[in-house]
Order: C-alpha cells, then structure tokens, then sequence
C-alpha cells in the first residue's frame, strides 16, 4: 500500500451544501442510532498532536493499546481544566452543563439556546452527515457557547500561547468542526469562533466549514484503509506519542534509516521509495553523489546522512576534528530547571543548578527559586551572586551546558529583573555549548544528540532513570500546591537529585569528549535502540 497523503491544506466545497439534492436524500435516511462512524472535533489531536503522524490515526481507530497518560499528561490536563474554570468565572449567568449525561447535554444545549443563555459551559453538540456515501456521526463538545450582539460565539480554551494560521492547526480544525456542528443543531452560523489562549487572548478563527468536512473525510480514509502503512518514526516526532513504544523498537529491528538524527521524515520515505530499507544498505552507498539519486538536494545534507549511517552500522563514532574545550579545572556544569510558558507562574527557571569541580573536588551549588511571591526574583539574584563569586575567584570558569535553553533563560532574566553590576554578562560571555561542540567534533552512532542519549553511549549510568525534564515541572507544580512542608521538601529535594545527574553527566560527556578515546562495540550500551523519551 502507498504512503497516505497529509490532511488537505485547502478548503473544499462541504457536502451538506443547500443545493446538493443528493446529500439531502442521504442525511435524509440516516438512523439516529445507526452511525456507521463516529468522529469526535477533537479527533483533530489523532493526527496533530504531539507530532503529525497519519499511522497514529490508523492505529486508534484499530484500537491499539496506548501507553498510559504520564504524569506531565495529567497536569496540562489540570491546568486546561483551571484555564477553563477561570474563564467561567468571569461569565455572569453562565449555564454549567458539566457532570449530566451526554443524551441530555445535547438536549439542554439547544433548550439553553433557544432561552437565552448568557453562556453555556461544556454543552454538546451533534450531527448526522454523508461523506462520500458513508453515514457518519460527528460530535463536539466546545468548552463555551457565548451570547453575542449578533448571535453566538462558539468559544474554546486552550493552554496554547500561539493560535490561528500556520500555528496549532489541529484547533483550528476543531473550532471549524465545533462551527459546522452549531450551524446543523441551530440551523444559524455562530457570530464568531474563538480560542481563549494560555496567554488570555481571544483569537479569532476563520469559519471554513469545507476546511471540517475535508479534514474529515481525510480522517475516514485513513481509517478505512485495510492495512497498516509505512509511517517513519523520528527522534523528536515520536517522544510523548502513546505508540512510540510500539513504533520505535520495531523500526530499531528493521534497522530502518529513520532512526538516524540525520535522516528527517521526507528522506526517510524518498529512501524507502527508492527502494533503501535498511541502515546498512544506506551505509552501503560509495559517494554522496550516488546518494543523491535516492536523496535530492545539498550535498552537504548527503554527507551528514552518510556518516551517520556508516557511524549506526558500525556501532561506533567518527572523529571529525578536535575542538578545543577548557579545563577541567575551570569548567562548571550548568543545567537550568524551568516551567514553560503555559504553567503557573509561567516561563520562571525554578532551579538554577551549577557543579563547580576542582582538585579538591565537585561543589555542587543548587539554586532554589522561591515559593513567595518574590520567589522568582530572588532566585535570580541568588544565582548572579554564586555566578559572580565563581567568575571572581577564577576569572577563567566555563559554565557548560547542553544546548541553548540555558543562554535563552539568561537573556530574557537580565529583560525580566536586569543584570546586577554586570554578573549576568559575565556569564553569558563564560558560557560554552557542549552540545554544539559535541556535534562538530565527532559523529556518534545514537539516533539523537539529547543529553540522555549520548551521556549512554559514553558509559554515563543514571541512579533516576525514569526522571525527566517533564517529570520535573510536573513535580514542581505538586510542590506549589502542596501544604505540608515535608512534603514539598521531600519534592524539591528529587528535583535536586535529578538536576545534579544532568551535571554530573554533562561532565561526564565533555571528558569524554576531552579523550574521543577508542571507539565502541556496537554491542556495548548505546548503540541506539532505545525508544526516544526524555525532551
């Protein structure tokens, strides 16, 4: 079977159009309760979220076990449930819903309606429609249907800062589908639709009831095809998906060039077109102008794939040049904990961890932001102080760190609260990205260059192996909550723990790195088969 197409990205002309006579008859002989496939608006997800994948669509509508939610999981599902529950509360007279049975849900949503009602909260609605033939079933549930001026605005929450356009399109399909579905229960177009985003915006959607009906009709096809397809996993695109589990270790098998950090979606499948099944296969080639065949476009990007492959088919790493890292006795590890933008008190670092070492040993120096409501602020200061007095007795330190996050943080702290007799300069001029220094430096035979994955291949053993950077925020908002101080203790001292083996291996990697030493058995820990999990 050939690989699905995407959703469609242009409107088409809906099938329940007043002049279409046909699709009339056919709404016209649907049973209520005789639907041949049931959709849900918020179906949407199956494709978008957390990354496009056609095969995660197949493989629910199949009924394929999903790992269960993580603990990350349920807290953006919390904090969705307080973004809604705020905006509730600023909507006199509005009509609570929640908790009754869907039969009446839907009922009382018209009835509600048709009296008036300021603001309905969690109604339901539900419509009977023919797409190409098959009678289906769609169903949405909008958090608020809002009395407007002129009529009703059908309005959703979501914890997204960015909405509308190119951004988060699975919501705006769904608010197209939640529109489609508030025109066939009222038989009125809504005044408008809307999201209330994690920043408080309201953001506008275009209503594009074509644009519903074809990414539905997108989704029945899916669904209805007889096999499972060809879908290439991919480092970054599987981690938080319920079948990375499923997906990931049977590509690792098959020794599928996806896997590679190298080898991106539209590659994976040009390769698999032309007929490369297999990461040796792919290491096979002799020249990055025979590749190009099967792989268009800059010979640049050829050779990064082929050295990859002959890297993951040899089980060991490539040097490409030496790069000069500072000492041992100047570096300090540097490794940030922060809140993204859509939890409480949103876009704070709440641990700002550092690992000095020298010849009498580490000193590990965690700095806490505060609970109190100048927390943030004092955590800051807090660290500029330790920073500066680590820069002042050794003007030659190297804060080292994994990536940029940690650079992006400074930046926007010195905007936040400003830089204090100039420390924050001095770090950010002190600062050096293993990560980037790494990848000039050799290319190693793991499917990602994430801290967890190369501090494995380099012998790096963690005593929290299940803690991750979400597991950390989820942590932490417990932490906030809690009211029992040994508790919070017992929390933020976990989050400690965790935060001072990212240190450790970020130490860990630069020495290796310092050796780049003999290379490894493929058959030593790290070859590259693990199922991508930390962020």
């Amino acid at each position: 079977m050939g690989r699905p197409q995407g959703p469609p990205l242009h409107t088409e002309r809906p099938p329940e159009d007043a002049g279409d006579n046909e699709g009339a008859a056919a709404r016209a002989a649907l049973r209520y309760e005789d639907p041949v496939i049931l959709f849900r608006a918020s179906d949407t997800y199956d494709y978008f979220r957390p990354s496009a994948c056609a095969l995660r669509v197949f493989l629910r509508s199949r009924g394929v076990p999903e790992a269960p939610a993580s603990p990350f999981d349920e807290l953006l599902r919390s904090l969705g449930l307080r973004h809604e529950a705020a905006h509730l509360a600023v909507l006199p007279g509005a009509v609570d819903l929640r908790g009754l049975p869907q039969d009446v849900r839907e009922r009382r949503t018209v009835e509600e309606l048709r009296a008036g009602a300021a603001a309905i909260y969690q109604p339901r609605l539900r419509a009977h429609v023919s797409l190409d033939g098959d009678p289906c079933e769609v169903v949405g549930e909008p958090d608020f249907l809002v009395r407007a001026e002129r009529g009703t605005i059908v309005r959703d929450a979501k914890l997204a800062r960015r909405v509308g356009g190119a951004d988060h399109r699975e919501i705006t399909l769904q608010l197209q589908i939640y529109g489609w579905l508030f025109e066939r229960a009222t038989g009125l177009s809504p005044a408008r639709l809307e999201v209330l985003s994690g920043a408080g915006e309201l953001v506008r959607i275009p209503q594009d009831r074509g644009a519903a009906m074809g990414f539905l009709r997108w989704l029945k096809s899916i669904r209805q095809r007889p096999e499972e397809f060809y879908e290439p996993v991919g480092w970054s695109k599987c981690g938080g998906c319920g079948f990375q589990g499923r997906c990931w270790p049977r590509a690792v098998a098959s020794r599928d060039p996806a896997i590679l950090m190298e080898v991106g979606q539209n590659v994976a499948r040009a390769l698999r077109s032309s007929g490369v099944r297999s990461i040796e296969h792919l290491a096979a080639y002799p020249d990055e102008v025979s590749l190009g065949r099967a792989v268009p476009g800059a010979a640049e990007r050829r050779t990064k794939i082929l050295r990859s492959a002959r890297a993951m088919a040899g089980g060991t790493h490539e040097v490409l040049e030496r790069i000069d890292l500072p000492a041992p006795e100047d570096c300090v590890s540097f490794d940030l904990e922060g809140l993204p933008p859509y939890a409480e008190g949103s876009d704070r670092v709440y641990l700002w961890g550092m690992k000095a070492w020298a010849q009498d040993g580490p000193l590990h120096l965690p700095i806490l932001a505060g609970f109190a409501p100048r927390g943030d602020q004092e955590g800051w200061e807090e660290f500029l102080r330790v920073a500066a007095a680590l820069l002042a007795g050794r003007p030659s330190r190297r804060f080292v760190h994994w990536g940029v996050y940690e650079k992006s943080r400074i930046g926007a702290y010195v905007e936040r609260y400003g830089d204090c007799e100039g420390a924050a300069s001095h770090v950010l001029a002190s600062l050096f990205d293993l990560h980037r220094a790494l990848k000039r430096a050799v290319v190693l035979p793991v499917p990602s260059y994430s801290l967890k994955t190369v501090e494995a291949y380099v012998g790096f053993r963690r005593r929290m192996p299940e803690a991750r950077g979400d597991w950390a925020i989820a942590r932490f908002i417990q932490a906030v909550e809690t009211t029992d101080p040994a508790l919070r203790d017992t929390i933020v001292g976990e989050i400690v723990a965790y935060n001072e083996e990212d240190l450790d291996a970020t130490r860990t990697v630069l020495e290796w790195l310092r050796g780049v030493g003999p290379q490894r058995p493929r058959s030593e820990p790290g070859g590259g088969g693990a199922a991508p999990s930390d962020p």
